[in-house]
């Protein structure tokens, strides 16, 4: 299929035609309007279960950033993701070893590297970096990174990057934690709650270090939280959580703020509304229990979906999704086990209304439709590093489907960050 001609070539066309006219004595005096450029195209659709070389299925490439094109020098791993409220344009914040970098979104075809935050003067290099926003504020933390703490930056920033890609520092740094393994916030009450702290300050068990940021340029250490019925070591580890202003049924906690914790051995449901006198409400154990990792709720806050990243190289073949009913919080019930068409090993899952994001390691994207609250099935999946789908540590570490344009941003954690959507969308 033949190309339209640049803009260059038509100007070139026009002034020609211009000329000739002019010849004849019946020349125009102005040029005619530029054309309007074709749009730039899909990198790939999905087609016979192919997207250039990644193996799919209803979801297509619409454009990639290789690790050198973020300023990343080795591992990809968490990202986040933060609208502008002022211009609309979506940003994507992808953590790796050495920092936070920033890409614009205004055309997905063509992602923007705005560039990098690096990591804290005096912190170690990690693969483990996290990243949540508050309004307009992206709050970072990273494990086994020695004094690395909680930087702050202020998202606005992006909105007038000159020279791109710059070098970015941090508006504020907290550093009453070291290390942590990840950082959850609520963005409807304005408090973080960083878990797996370690390596120096108030660590809280590595449980719940709940942090006041509705100032974001002046955090202000809350309380800590942790239950000890839970965690390998029994101090109350949490791995990651969700914390939301809880509107289920359970009349009894309605709303008051709570968090559900993925807390290693079990799933921990706390009310942290008074955060100095925080209090444990539940702690549910599973059968075949590997490591409990991460949890998301549905929008009712019935249903809870956890993965558990260590049950699929002992216990099980296929990848599994435990769906709890949390109607009573009290007694959470395991309603039904998933298990996926590979064998990966799960990480992070998100919910968006009917749709849960799950990013699979090795198997990559993988969409579950969940109208059926209990009884979820696959629907659409993208491998992002098609070598194969066994158990392991390698390929996609997190997604982010919450974008209004339903992009949906993807690490992968060798190659970079893919921008993907479903078929047809």
């Amino acid at each position: 299929m033949s190309r339209l001609p640049s803009k260059q070539v038509w100007r070139l066309s026009a002034l020609l035609g211009l000329f000739a006219l002019a010849s004849c004595g019946d020349a125009a005096t102005t040029l005619p309007p530029d054309p309007i450029p074709p749009e730039p195209p899909l990198l790939a659709e999905c087609r016979s279960g192919m997207a250039n070389q990644y193996p799919c299925n209803g979801v297509d490439l619409v454009s990639k950033l290789e690790m050198h094109q973020i300023g990343a020098e080795s591992t990809v791993s968490d990202l986040w993701g933060w609208t502008d409220p002022a211009t609309g344009t979506e940003w994507t914040l992808v953590g790796h070893s050495s920092g936070t970098s920033f890409v614009g979104l205004l055309d997905p075809r063509k992602p923007f590297y705005a560039g990098v935050l690096p990591m804290t003067e005096g912190a170690s290099s990690s693969v483990w970096r996290d990243i949540k926003v508050y309004r307009d504020h992206a709050f970072i933390v990273s494990d086994g990174a020695g004094p690395h703490g909680m930087q702050v930056f202020d998202l606005t920033q992006l909105r007038s990057v000159s020279n791109a890609p710059a070098t970015f520092t941090a508006s504020a740094h907290y550093d009453n934690v070291a290390s942590a393994h990840n950082i959850v916030i609520n963005e409807e009450t304005g408090f973080a709650y960083v878990v797996g702290s370690n390596s120096g300050g108030e660590t809280c068990g590595g449980g719940l270090h709940m942090i006041d940021v509705r100032a974001p340029g002046n955090p202000v250490f809350a309380g800590c939280f942790s239950d000890p019925n839970t965690g390998f070591s029994q101090t109350g580890y949490t791995h990651d959580a969700m914390c939301v202003v809880y509107n289920g049924p359970d009349a009894e906690y309605r709303g008051r703020e709570l968090c559900f914790g993925a807390n290693e051995t079990a799933l921990s449901i706390a009310d942290v509304s008074d955060k100095e006198s925080p209090t444990p409400i539940s702690a549910t154990r599973y059968p075949l229990s590997g490591y409990t990792h991460q949890v998301w709720l549905d929008a009712a806050h019935e249903y809870l979906y956890m993965n558990d990243e260590f049950d699929e190289f002992d216990a099980f073949s296929q990848t599994r999704t435990l769906v709890w009913d949390i109607k009573e919080l009290g007694d959470p019930i395991l309603a039904a086990e998933f298990l996926g068409a590979t064998p990966a090993t799960d990480h992070n899952l998100y919910i968006r209304g009917d749709l849960l994001y799950q990013s699979n390691y090795r198997a990559g994207l993988r969409i579950l439709n969940i109208e059926d609250r209990e009884n979820p099935r696959e629907m659409a999946y993208f491998d992002v590093e098609p070598a194969d789908d066994l158990p392991g540590f390698e390929g996609t570490w997190s997604n982010y489907p919450f974008f209004a344009t339903r992009i949906i941003p993807v690490t992968s954690m060798g190659g970079g960050v893919l921008f993907l959507r479903l078929s047809g969308n």
